[in-house]
């Protein structure tokens, strides 16, 4: 036996003779519970299940009518014209393509007019922003896709309050160019420019 071992078994010895010899009393059992309480109790349980769930019904109530309201519907030019009275004054995003010579910009106060079409449908669209997409441009023989988000007004056009023109891809672009149309979305570079570093 080490002499650790030895100190430990004496402070055991030391601490048994020195602890009293009565019994440490024993706690009370608890009485039990009388069948008035036990009812009020369980009454409190359902009086809490459905406060929760007039809670959750209303928590669910609540996100389904605010998405509702948030929602966009997407439609195109001839699909908004066929269903005016259903979507009333609904967000819709619709999307068509400018006709010619339709873009009108006034400065006071500043807004866009112009019209959009597909499928032999159009609409007229009013936009009382002063900034553009730069691509939203009337371009002579070149269509431009525009998508605008808003509400249909009740006198029948338009009222957007986003648009987005799609600007032409880069091969659009180069077979133009190659049949000798000008670029008319980005100016023109240099022939010895185009190959130095940015």
């Amino acid at each position: 036996m080490s002499k650790l071992d030895k100190e430990l078994a004496d402070a055991v010895a030391t601490s048994e003779e020195n602890a009293p010899t009565s019994e440490r009393p024993v706690a009370a059992p608890a009485p039990a519970p009388s069948p008035a309480a036990s009812k009020q109790k369980k009454l409190q349980n359902v009086g809490l299940l459905a406060a929760l769930l007039v809670m959750g019904g209303g928590i669910l109530a609540l996100v389904l009518t605010s998405f509702k309201q948030s929602a966009v519907y997407s439609k195109g030019v001839d699909e908004l014209v066929a269903e005016k009275d259903k979507l009333g004054s609904r967000n819709v995003r619709v999307a068509g393509n400018l006709v010619k010579g339709t873009l009108k910009r006034r400065d006071e106060p500043c807004e866009y007019r112009f019209t959009i079409a597909k499928n032999e449908k159009a609409i007229d669209v009013r936009y009382a922003q002063c900034v553009v997409p730069d691509t939203f441009r009337d371009v002579p023989g070149m269509d431009v896709e525009v998508t605008a988000e808003g509400k249909l007004h009740e006198e029948g056009y338009f009222e957007a309050n986003q648009i987005m023109a799609k600007c032409p891809s880069k091969y659009e672009m180069k077979d133009r160019a190659q049949k000798g149309e000008q670029k008319p979305h980005y100016e023109d570079i240099p022939a010895a420019a185009q190959n130095e570093p940015r």
